[in-house]
Order: structure tokens, then C-alpha cells, then sequence
């Protein structure tokens, strides 16, 4: 494994869940955010001595390997100098709201990961990470060869690259599935049988979108192998209708 230290742009959830789960597992992590590493002080402590702040800038060029967990709408802000030559992990998904919308991604021409490598064109993006939740990821990693070992999907168009994240996700304790290049991440995305379901189970009826988010947000995780990954991968046929709505 050639990852030792695991750059974090963007603390929200996803972050911070991707960034505890590699401080246990041994790795060195560098935070950042939008708001200044001194809004992470309380963070850092927690986390202990594998962890520091920094700026994005600063936490792209620090990691061997990177995750951009900032919304899709801030994703021209991360720092593409940095990132030139790196792999980065896009945990990212396109959910139209007011004030930000992409006619390339509403009419499927793009997927949202195409469009992060469109804007990081010297770095090597792998879409993974997107569609487990962070409680999930923190409480369903196993040791290699365990029979309840879950597996998470992940797409790229650089063979190296993915097997840069596959071997940090075996690191973090889960298998890895391979989907294919960027433009077939759509497979994975929300509103397709891969995204989120898997890991929490049949959710309760009648439930506002406001009410699923939640829910999924804190149920119990459920161990997904990589053949059952597979298998739901393979009744995904298009992707018009997969979108967020």
C-alpha cells in the first residue's frame, strides 16, 4: 500500500467519516475545509496525532492520495494546480437544486464524475465512496478474506488510479468492485439499485425525501459482498431515470 497519508478536501460527512475511518485503520490524514483549519482544531484533537489541518491546497499537495468531499456546485474550487498528477476520490452527487443545475448531466451527456475530470484535467479521478453512508462505512469494515467483508463500487479511466483506491479501500477494510471508466459511474448513482439500499436494508414506507436521508443516515449497516455489488450493477441497463430529482 502506497498510501500513507489521505488528503480530505471538504468536512462535511463524508469527510470526516472517510477521515476516521483512515486514522483507524493507521493512515496519516490532512482536514480542510472551506472555512479555514482553525475551525478544525476540535476535529484534529479527536482524531489525534495522525491527523493536522491544513488548507485545501495544502492537504492536496500532502496526500498520496486525495478525496474531494465538497458538493458537485463547489467543485471548481478545488485546487487544481495541487491535485495536477494526483488520484483523487470523488465521493460526489448531482442533485439539481435553485441556483445550481447542469444541462450536460440533466440530459445524461456527462456524468458528474466526467465533469470533475473535465475541471481536474491533470489529476486521475475515481468515482467511490458516493454511495455508502459515513455511519455505514465506519461500522462495516472487516479484514481482508472476512465472509462479511462489504464491497463499494468505484469507476475510473485510469487502470492505476483504481487500483490506488482499491488498495486504500482494502486498507479501510472493504473490497472493491470495478464498474468500468467514468462515464459508466452512472451505474452507481443515486436513484440506481447500488446507491445506498445495499448497506441499510429495506428502508420504512412512507417516507418524505427529508425523512429517507435521515433514516439511511443513521440505520444499522448491512454487509453487501462484492458478488451481490455485481449482481445489482448488472440489472442497472440505462442510465435515463437514474438521476436525483
Amino acid at each position: 500500500m502506497s498510501t500513507t497519508t489521505l488528503g480530505v478536501i471538504g468536512t462535511g460527512m463524508v469527510g470526516l467519516g472517510a477521515a476516521r475511518r483512515a486514522v483507524d485503520a493507521g493512515l496519516n490524514v490532512v482536514l480542510s475545509n472551506s472555512r479555514g483549519p482553525e475551525t478544525l482544531a476540535g476535529t484534529v484533537a479527536e482524531l489525534g496525532r495522525r491527523a493536522r489541518a491544513a488548507a485545501p491546497a495544502e492537504a492536496a499537495s500532502a496526500g498520496d492520495l486525495v478525496i474531494a468531499s465538497v458538493p458537485l456546485a463547489a467543485h471548481e474550487r478545488l485546487p487544481r494546480a495541487e491535485l495536477a498528477g494526483k488520484t483523487v476520490i470523488d465521493p460526489m452527487n448531482y442533485a439539481p437544486h435553485p441556483g445550481f443545475a447542469v444541462p450536460e448531466l440533466d440530459s445524461d451527456e456527462l456524468t458528474s464524475s466526467e465533469l470533475v475530470q473535465r475541471h481536474l484535467a491533470d489529476a486521475r479521478v475515481v468515482k467511490a465512496l458516493h454511495n455508502i453512508g459515513p455511519k455505514q462505512l465506519l461500522e462495516l469494515f472487516r479484514p481482508a478474506g472476512a465472509p462479511d467483508r462489504t464491497a463499494v463500487p468505484l469507476s475510473g479511466d485510469a487502470p492505476d488510479a483504481k487500483e490506488e483506491v482499491a488498495d486504500l479501500l482494502d486498507v479501510l477494510g472493504f473490497d472493491a468492485v470495478d464498474l468500468g471508466t467514468l462515464a459508466d459511474s452512472w451505474r452507481s448513482e443515486p436513484n440506481t439499485p447500488l446507491y445506498a439500499l445495499p448497506y441499510v436494508g429495506r428502508p420504512p414506507s412512507g417516507l418524505t425525501p427529508g425523512e429517507f436521508v435521515a433514516w439511511v443516515q443513521q440505520a444499522p449497516g448491512v454487509p453487501v459482498s462484492a458478488a451481490r455489488i455485481e449482481e445489482l450493477a448488472d440489472t442497472v441497463r440505462g442510465p435515463a431515470g437514474f438521476r436525483m430529482s
